[in-house]
């Protein structure tokens, strides 16, 4: 087990257990790009909200998701306030037999909860039995989580490369399309182009996704409706609310107590 201080480095693919689980309370923490070549890795915050972004998705991990990510898959951590940092990384040898060798978000039920956060704070030592009698029912709960499909595709068109970084790091915001015309110089055309094709979406709608994500983000972290809405550049906070609600089903209030 490990309790990693801030910007401590850990490096997993050099430790040879099968199952290396780390801990920390961290903030304003950006990994960087990196992969684990021999190491899948289980990313998970039971408090605060965590952004991981890949070569071409970014995902939103809130204390009720999980992020599977496989071995030798690029991928980039980001956070702007305390998080509770949980990090569970398998052999692939061994991992593979259970898990797909895919990029996966799940949900999190009380129990994977309790479990991850034990296999957190092992010692990292050959598995003892009843090590490997909760690794067995981690496994089961794991295999049966719902899949959580809420990712945001990342256009890879060289326009973009700097101005996306800041939306990935939240230092700005995805501006209407007429203003990101103006910004890039490209026409509004060429952008509603790229986007589609790269990401599947219009810019408009990539856009929304985008301020749906952060305002999950917000939310965890304890905004109140009125400052996200003001954040976000809603009209009212009952316009916040209404796009809130036709986007998950669920007003935020109601989303955040079904998932705790």
């Amino acid at each position: 087990m490990a309790v990693l201080k801030q910007n401590e480095e850990f490096d997993a693919d050099s430790i040879q257990e099968k199952v290396i689980g780390i801990a920390s309370d961290m903030v304003m923490h950006d990994s960087g790009f990196h992969f684990h070549k021999t190491k899948a890795q289980l990313l998970y915050a039971p408090s605060g909200c965590m952004t991981v972004t890949t070569s071409d998705r970014q995902f939103v991990l809130p204390p009720f998701r999980v992020l599977w990510i496989p071995a030798d898959e690029i991928h980039r951590v980001n956070f702007r306030n305390i998080v509770a940092y949980r990090s569970i990384y398998f052999d692939e040898n061994y991992a593979e037999k259970y898990m797909s060798s895919s990029l996966r978000v799940l949900h999190v039920n009380p129990l994977l909860k309790e479990i991850i956060e034990r296999i957190c704070f092992w010692e990292w030592s050959d598995l003892r039995n009843n090590q490997i009698s909760l690794l067995n029912v981690f496994w089961d709960e794991i295999s049966n989580a719902p899949e959580e499909k809420l990712e945001l595709k990342i256009p890879q068109d060289r326009r973009f490369m700097k101005i996306s970084e800041e939306w990935t790091l939240r230092n700005a915001m995805p501006p209407m399309l007429k203003d990101l015309a103006k910004k890039t110089g490209a026409v509004e055309k060429t952008i509603s182009r790229i986007f589609k094709k790269e990401t599947g979406l219009s810019y408009q709608d990539w856009r929304q996704q985008w301020r749906l994500q952060r305002s999950i983000e917000l939310l965890v972290e304890g905004n109140s409706i009125g400052e996200v809405s003001h954040i976000l550049d809603f009209s009212s906070d009952s316009a916040f609310i209404d796009f809130f609600k036709k986007q998950t089903g669920a007003t935020p209030l109601q989303y955040l107590i079904k998932n705790e």
